[in-house]
Parts: structure tokens; sequence; C-alpha cells
């Protein structure tokens, strides 16, 4: 509830009222206390309670609310639950629908960025997935590869293929997991950088086309592909490479009519180190 407890005293401070729908559980929750008015929309388990968009859009109808804000997790990336509140008139607090669809395709969100001037890693975002198909295409970018599952996210369905004899095994165990966790089984091939920087970006666009950045933070320090430390400003980064970077990431969001506030992540070779006057390859 603290995400809900930050938009309820914002809101307060706009003179605007405020609605909290909880579960059994979290009756007496904080954000159930700061808010105007509360409605229980069922018990503890999340799918009966804070995933039925039914039952939230029942009562943001009933009490006149005229937006919904998700906070984060739950239904705050769900397409569906974003095109049914715009289906019935209320405004959904993040990026329409089409942008999250868009963007949860590794696949697709390439090709975006690429017809968008974004910088993307080398690689095959193609739709044939056969064994021999994926192979050549890993033959042709040179070993090391890293293979990722198209909508995949949480560092899960990821291996790394440091030689043509491994590409089979790695194959196999990333599309296993892939549709144990995804239901889709593709993956895309990317030439895996030794010496990698995990950058990324804040930005914050509305509904005329309009966009910044709020600058960059370094989340390098990971384990198991999940960010452990951020660190803002990045380290050793030069005025015209965080210009460069800002700019990519601006592009990156309006490639998809971003509304609302997101990240552009960015992967930095640093492998060539850093120099005076130089921006280091970044995708």
């Amino acid at each position: 509830g603290e995400i809900a407890c930050r938009v309820f005293a914002t809101a307060r401070k706009l003179g605007m009222r405020s609605v909290a729908v909880y579960s059994e559980a979290d009756a007496k929750a904080q954000h159930v206390k700061m808010a105007d008015e509360a409605i229980c929309i069922g018990p503890a388990p999340s799918i009966e309670s804070y995933l039925k968009m039914d039952k939230i859009i029942a009562v943001a109808k009933a009490t006149g609310a005229q937006a919904i804000h998700p906070g984060y997790g739950f239904l705050s990336e769900n397409p569906k639950f974003a095109a049914l509140c715009e289906k019935n008139g209320i405004v959904f607090v993040g990026p329409p629908a089409q942008a999250m669809i868009e963007m949860a395709s590794k696949s697709r969100s390439k090709e975006i960025m690429v017809a968008a001037g974004v910088p993307v890693v080398p690689g095959y975002y193609g739709s044939e997935q056969s064994l021999e198909k994926l192979q050549s295409e890993a033959d042709k970018i040179g070993y090391p590869v890293m293979l990722k599952a198209v909508m995949g996210g949480g560092g899960k369905g990821m291996r790394i293929v440091r030689s043509a004899n491994e590409f089979k095994e790695m194959l196999e165990a990333v599309k296993r997991e892939a549709m144990s966790s995804f239901s889709d089984d593709k993956v895309l091939v990317e030439k895996y950088l030794e010496v990698p920087r995990h950058i990324e970006l804040q930005v914050f666009a509305d509904k005329h086309g309009n966009c910044v950045h709020l600058f960059e933070r370094d989340c390098s320090v990971q384990r198991r592909h999940q960010k452990v430390l951020e660190e803002a400003p990045a380290p050793n980064m030069t005025p015209e490479w965080r210009k460069a970077m800002g700019d990519s990431a601006v592009a990156a969001a309006k490639a998809v009519n971003y509304v609302g506030a997101g990240t552009v992540e960015f992967i930095v070779d640093a492998s060539g180190g850093y120099k005076a006057g130089r921006t280091p390859p970044y995708y």
C-alpha cells in the first residue's frame, strides 16, 4: 500500500478525493485509513480481489472515480485492464494498452526501436524458430551469444551460449523455462557482452506528445540477472554520453506513444574502457 499512500497524499494536496480498494486481509492497512473512501473487493487471495478487473471497475463507477492508479504489480502492466478502463471512460494512470502490448514482446519492441533509430544489441529477432535457423544466426553473430525468451522478464528464460557445441542444450533449456513461465517458447539470439553495464533512464511522457527523461541510474550490480544495487548518477558518464542516452530513451518512449512514468533500460559495452570524448556503445 505504500504507492497508494503516496498517491492519496498527493491527491489531497491537489484537492482531489481518493478511493481505496482492499482485500479482507488489508482492512486495517495504512492506505485504507488514508483514503477518503475505502471499498473491500474480496478475500485475501489476490486472484479473488486485486486481480478482479470487473470489481475494480465497478467500484470506480459506483464512487464516481474518474481515474484508476494501478500502483505496481497486479494489474499495472496488464493491457487488458488498461483497455477496460478506456472502454468504461476511466483514465488509466499509466501507458496505453497498445504500448504495453508492443513492449511486452522483445522481438516486436526491437523492431520498433530500430525503426526509431534507437540502438539495439546485434542479434536475431525473427519469427523462424527452428534449431537450424537459430544456430545459424548465432554462428553469424559470433559466440558468446545470449538466448532470451521473447516474452521473458525477471531474469527468467536466459542462457549464455559460449560455443556451437552447447547451443542445442541451452536452447532446449530456455524454451522449457519460457513455456513454463510465459506460455510462449519463442526465443531471440543476441550478442553477449562480456563487460556489460546496465544503465537505465527514467522517462515521463504526457498525452500531448511531450516526453522528458530524469537522467540515469547504474544497475550493474546484479545477482541472477536481478538488480541488487542502483547508483545515481552513473559513474564515469560524460555529458555527451549522458545526452546521447537521454535522447535515445526519449525516442524509445515516443516510438510506442508511451504515457506516464517509465524506465528505458540500456546495456553498455564497457570492454573498451572509458576515455575522454568517447561514448561507449550502448543498446
